[in-house]
């Protein structure tokens, strides 16, 4: 990153942007709330779809949902720190946008998932709703990886 790019006007983006070593490690923090979140996503994934059938699906929801929002509340923090060294860039940058639209996407399809008591049904539509998400999410880890090289 170049620190001579004036981030917003705080302090503390103005010093992350300018340290040497804050910024990636600001993109490690973020990787491992993107693990974090997608592993424990991809582990409740399997269950819905019928791998794992000995093992109760509410308390492995429970364990494994909570993982994923630690996760989620990491990567989005750090997101957004990251966003604010370097705004008109990634405002301006087309696989950012579409990168924000497809985790509005995912999330709307969690809230669906979540509202209409898919766990507790593990139906049809619970498991092409999960199939979405497990889409969603892998195509908001390539735009992110995507970023920097467009």
């Amino acid at each position: 990153m170049d620190p001579t790019v004036a981030p917003l006007a705080l302090p503390a983006l103005t010093a992350l942007a300018a340290h040497p070593w804050a910024y990636p490690l600001l993109e490690t923090v973020h990787l491992l709330g993107v693990a974090l979140l997608l592993g424990n996503l991809t582990l409740l994934a399997l269950r819905v779809f019928g791998l794992g059938a000995a093992l109760p699906v509410q308390p492995l929801a429970r364990l494994s949902l909570s993982l994923a929002l630690v996760g989620f509340g990491l990567a989005g923090l750090s997101g957004l720190l990251m966003f604010g060294t370097q705004p008109a860039e990634l405002l301006a940058n087309r696989v950012f946008t579409i990168k924000m639209v497809l985790l509005m996407l995912a999330g709307c399809n969690a809230a669906w998932f979540h509202s209409r008591r898919s766990l507790q049904l593990l139906d049809r539509t619970a498991k092409v709703s999960m199939a979405l998400s497990a889409l969603l999410w892998l195509l908001v880890l390539t735009c992110g990886r995507w970023i920097g090289y467009v």
